[in-house]
């Protein structure tokens, strides 16, 4: 089969589309044709290295983590899913990947697909909704009438972030260029700041929650906008020492974690913010509940461009460029 592979960590030229074996499921995997692929920025990081201490790949490996598409072998121990089933998930951090004609996927990572969305809108769904819903639900524990600061509306995390958001009840401030004040401004957005012309930390007050996904000092002058006993979730960094604790990694990797948050962390604190690290993880029963959410049109897929599978590695570096209106799908079938 073909699948978008990355031979070693570093030059561009390592990343390629190339035949390999079609996987076999294990008995608590099924094996799905994958329709389509759905990109996030992670996905162009990992082949340059920047995740090695904390993600470990077999050389050569494949890319991507979204998917959708159709069962077409289960496992021994399979219950919830049958060949046919259309489905869509997220498989990051297992060892396997999506930008491929077939991928294994276990079983408890996995959701129906939504009946209302094609393949490509179902693709564009896994990371972004999982990582909003375990940052907004669980981290941030967002609450109806708090106002919570989610930079970048119009990217990938931010148009569906949004949309959680308001339908948890808050009130969302958003940083976007000119253009696409309107676009966020459709999927809830109440306090719109336009970056080229104002900065967000001189506009916006009395902040519950910030949603951190902005590199360079965004997250640092989040904290001006923020009231005491507030929480900011950081997609981006840095890690804690809870992050390294809770991958079980060893005592240095901690201790260089507690190091490189030790400032955001101080700072937060001396604004009566707490902080932390948010590592999205794979969960199927959380991506059948954004499924009914999907299903209902309380939120509604945004994207910006769909790329044919042998223009894969065009795909990776047009979201590079960081200018995509919600999210770039790879589409093999």
């Amino acid at each position: 089969m073909k699948a978008l592979i990355f031979k070693r960590y570093g030059a561009p030229d390592q990343v390629v589309l190339a035949e390999i074996s079609r996987p076999k499921p294990a008995a608590d995997e099924i094996l799905v044709q994958v329709h389509a692929a759905g990109l996030n920025p992670i996905d162009n990081m990992i082949p340059k290295g920047a995740f090695k201490p904390i993600l470990k790949f077999d050389l050569p490996a494949t890319l991507g983590s979204d998917l959708s598409g159709v069962v077409v072998e289960v496992g021994s121990r399979v219950t919830r899913f049958r060949p046919g089933d259309a489905v869509f998930a997220n498989i990051f951090d297992l060892g396997t990947g999506a930008l491929a004609e077939f991928a294994r996927v276990p079983e408890s990572a996995a959701a129906l697909k939504p009946a209302n969305l094609d393949f490509v809108q179902a693709a564009s769904i896994p990371m972004v909704g999982l990582t909003s819903w375990q940052a907004l639900k669980e981290r941030i524990d967002l609450k109806p009438g708090e106002k919570v600061f989610i930079p970048a509306g119009a990217g990938g995390i931010g148009t569906f972030a949004i949309q959680l958001a308001k339908y948890l009840g808050a009130k969302v401030g958003t940083t976007t260029s000119t253009a696409n004040v309107d676009l966020v401004r459709s999927l809830g957005a109440d306090e719109v700041v336009d970056y080229k012309t104002q900065q967000f930390e001189q506009v916006l007050r009395g902040y519950e929650a910030v949603l951190g996904t902005v590199r360079g000092d965004a997250l640092e002058k989040s904290l001006r906008i923020l009231t005491p006993g507030s929480r900011i979730a950081s997609l981006i960094g840095p890690p804690d020492a809870a992050f390294g604790r809770g991958r079980r990694m060893n005592v240095f990797m901690v201790l260089l974690f507690g190091l490189l948050s030790w400032k955001i962390i101080r700072k937060a604190r001396k604004a009566g913010a707490t902080y932390s690290f948010l590592f999205m993880r794979p969960d199927g029963a959380q991506l059948a509940e954004i499924g009914e959410l999907l299903a209902t049109e309380r939120i509604r897929p945004v994207i910006d461009k769909v790329f044919p599978f042998d223009q894969a590695k065009q795909a990776l570096a047009y979201l590079e460029q960081g200018r995509a209106k919600g999210k770039v799908v790879v589409q093999m079938r």
